[in-house]
Parts: C-alpha cells; structure tokens; sequence
C-alpha cells in the first residue's frame, strides 16, 4: 500500500483513507468485513464524521482494538463551541476511543460557514479545547462544494489547520476558477505543510431523477475499474495531496484499493484520454457560482 506524509503531522498514511460515510446504513457484519478488508491491504487512515449515520458505531468494535495502528480522524458539523463540543465526546463515546487524531470542522465550504465556526463561541474553541484536553490531536477543516477551495484559503490565514479535505477529480479540476483556486490553496499548504486530502475522485454526477441507484453514494460514481483506475491516478499525480477518501459505499471500496495497489502501472497519457472520452461528467455539485 503506498503511503505519503500528513503534512506536518509526520505521519505515514495510507493514500487511501477508508472513508467511513460507507458505514452508515450497513449491518455490523457488513461493517467488520469491510473494515477488515481494509486492514488487511494495509489501510491505516479512518475518515469518518458524527453525521455519517450509524458509521461512529459500526466502527467501534474493530477500530477499538486497533486504534494504536491507525490514524482515525472524524468530524463535527456543530457551528457552536457548546454543541461541538458534545459532538466530540459523543464522537469518543461511540468509537469507543479515548482520543482522535484528527478532528475536523465539517461541511465548511462558505465564508458563512467560516466565520461561524471561528467567531467567538464558535466550534473552533470546542475543537482547541479539546486538544488541550488531548482528546484531539490536531485540527483540520472539511469542505464540499465549489468554493472550498477559497474558503479553506481563508481558514489558513484565520487559523493554522493541519489538513485540509475537500473535492478533487478530473472534472472539477478542468474548470479554470476551480483550478486556479485549487492550486492557490495547494501553494499556500505547501508553505505552512498543511495536509491536503480529498473527496469525490470517483464521483461522476448528480443523480438524475428517477435513476436507479445500485449504490449508497449521495452522487453517481464511476464503478468500471478501468475508469476507477484513471480517476485515481489522477488525483494521486499531485505530489502534494496526501490522501483521498474512498467513496461512501463498501461495494465500491475494494475496486478502489485495487486501483491504488496498482497505482503508477497507468500513464499519465491514457488516464487523460479515459477521462475526457466519458460522456455525462460533471460535477456533483451543479454549476459552479462565485464568491468574492
């Protein structure tokens, strides 16, 4: 399994981060096996957040046992210091954990959003409190949408985040303001050695109305391993990116540990053939509007 440094946090992650959204409808059964699988190709990184469902509970038995191995990170989504900070211990409680390695201010991806969780009483002093408590290690911030990149921007020279976590693929990062945003925040990561990890590599489009859905994502992925393939060379061709998120379905999660063991076997080249060749590519969050 190939691994990269979390920015200053010198920890050797797997670029794969189970992302534990895949948990939160699943039997425990369902759980442990997908978890395991996990374990056993070398996946130490546990993404998961106090919105996902059931994710938390599912992921107590096994992570439990496991943690001093792993490098578990999860999230509140609680804009106000008192509210977060339940959330946290709440967090702790279900894992059956004493401490996380990352807590991460969840669904920040507006200047609104931003500014309620860094003025006073905000989930920010929850998540400082907590690490003074040492039951956070370090603090990140999470972001969904096409202003994340700016908003995360902005959060780093509010607030010395550790990682960042937001939406990279193909798609998004062939739109100019994306892009140019996108890498505005990668320089600026680069300089402060935050940790940049990623969302949506293997999302293809919204749902469209009355589409069967096979799988549990909120989106449309990509489930051929062929494409799978190229969207994730892609987003592990930047060097600064540590790590990216699997997609929330545990049928999807192998066939894309498949794709990172094979990481590297694919060029640069055919990946970017594959990925402007598919008809229906967009993003998952409707067109894109600007922000000041």
């Amino acid at each position: 399994m190939l691994k990269r440094t979390i920015g200053r946090l010198n920890y050797e992650s797997s670029v794969v981060m189970f992302g534990a959204a895949s948990l939160g409808n699943v039997k425990q059964e369902e759980a442990d096996a997908s978890i395991a699988y996990a374990l056993q190709h070398g996946v130490n990184h546990f993404d998961t957040a106090a919105s996902y469902g059931d994710a938390e509970l599912r992921m107590g038995p096994t992570i439990s046992q496991v943690r001093g191995d792993i490098f578990l990170a999860t999230k509140t989504g609680q804009r106000s210091k008192k509210e977060a900070k339940e959330e946290i211990y709440r967090s702790l409680e279900r894992m059956k954990v004493d401490s996380v390695d990352l807590l991460q201010l969840h669904a920040v991806g507006s200047m609104e959003e931003l500014d309620r969780c860094t003025e006073k009483g905000g989930a920010l002093e929850a998540a400082l409190e907590a690490k003074a408590e040492g039951i956070v290690k370090e603090i990140g911030i999470t972001g969904h949408g096409h202003d994340a990149p700016k908003v995360h921007l902005e959060a780093l020279h509010r607030f010395p985040f550790a990682t960042v976590l937001l939406p990279l693929n193909y798609y998004m990062y062939s739109l100019p303001e994306y892009r140019e945003a996108f890498d505005a925040l990668m320089e600026e990561a680069g300089k402060q050695q935050v940790a940049v990890r990623v969302i949506k590599a293997i999302a293809k489009a919204p749902w469209a109305e009355g589409q069967e859905r096979p799988y549990a994502t909120w989106y449309e992925p990509f489930d051929q391993q062929q494409v799978i393939d190229a969207c994730v060379h892609f987003v592990l061709s930047f060097p600064g990116i540590c790590g990216f998120a699997s997609a929330g379905d545990v049928h999807l999660f192998p066939k894309i540990v498949d794709a990172v063991e094979r990481y590297g076997a694919m060029k640069d080249e055919e990946a970017e053939r594959i990925l402007s060749g598919i008809s229906g590519y967009t993003s998952v969050f409707g067109a894109p509007t600007s922000i000041a």
